[in-house]
């Protein structure tokens, strides 16, 4: 199974896109895997975390839209995982080995940076837990916009089959963010809460902008590469902040400051690809 790596970069090249483990090179279809199982921990521990606030939502209309969150994001990992399977990854074994762990979440006074504290591949913000309906907002207002700016890269990527599914898991992110604005502009314009929807965007925005990785990783550079993605960490974490910038402006928000992680580390400590 697979070609070589002269053979799978220049179809790569060449603008075509890969439909099959038989077009890749073992390098390709290892680093497909792992931002593949990242995507699919991340969806299905997304999932997880929000269960709880279909009870919890404030009304019965938003217990649905929660509900109707969690479907999405239970579906984004079905089909996920199955993009896996495709490339033969036993995927019943690593869901049956990690179940319970994706659903375990830290302290919510914790800070992690860009820590990754168990086995499975979820992006570090999802061991977060969300304790109150603000946090809910705001996870989506900025996790959900975050993975969106992600995924832009996938959607021109080289691997046709995730650039496919893609497609219909944007969609259904932008609803989650439209839904998080919603709510935004709610929470800010009440004075009785403008002040703790203040402190909890902090919360989250910071842990939203340690997701991209280290700028210049070489990790990031394998990706480009390969074309799995297609900007520097560095420019999609400017994307987002700018976006999220904007936003906050117009609500009358304040964007608190961030300082990257790896300032403080090691050049080899574990930083996100």
């Amino acid at each position: 199974m697979g070609v070589s790596v002269e053979q799978c970069l220049a179809k790569i090249d060449r603008g075509d896109r890969l439909e099959s483990a038989a077009e890749m090179s073992e390098e390709y279809r290892q680093s497909l895997i792992h931002l593949l199982t990242m995507q699919a921990d991340s969806e299905l521990a997304g999932g997880y975390g929000y269960v709880p606030w279909i009870m919890r939502a404030p009304g019965v209309e938003e217990k649905h839209v929660v509900a109707q969150i969690v479907k999405d994001e239970i579906r984004h990992a079905t089909v996920m995982y199955g993009l896996l399977a495709d490339l033969g990854v036993d995927v019943a074994d690593h869901v049956r080995a990690h179940d319970s762990i994706l659903a375990m979440r830290v302290d919510s006074h914790a800070d992690l940076g860009t820590a990754r504290i168990t086995s499975d591949k979820r992006v570090n913000i999802f061991y977060y837990p969300i304790d109150t309906w603000a946090d809910f907002v705001f996870f989506n207002f900025c996790m959900d916009r975050g993975a969106g700016h992600q995924l832009e890269d996938v959607r021109h990527g080289s691997y046709g089959p995730w650039t496919r599914a893609i497609e219909g898991i944007f969609k259904e992110e932008k609803f989650h963010i439209r839904h998080g604005e919603v709510w935004v502009a709610r929470l800010v314009g009440d004075p009785a809460t403008r002040d703790d929807a203040q402190r909890t965007f902090e919360k989250w925005y910071i842990r939203t902008m340690n997701i991209f990785g280290r700028p210049g990783s070489a990790k990031n550079v394998l990706y480009r590469r390969l074309r799995l993605k297609l900007r520097d960490n560095g420019e999609v974490r400017q994307a987002f902040a700018d976006e999220v910038g904007g936003l906050c402006r117009a609500v009358g928000l304040s964007v608190p400051a961030w300082h990257p992680v790896w300032e403080e580390l090691p050049e080899d400590a574990h930083i996100p690809g």
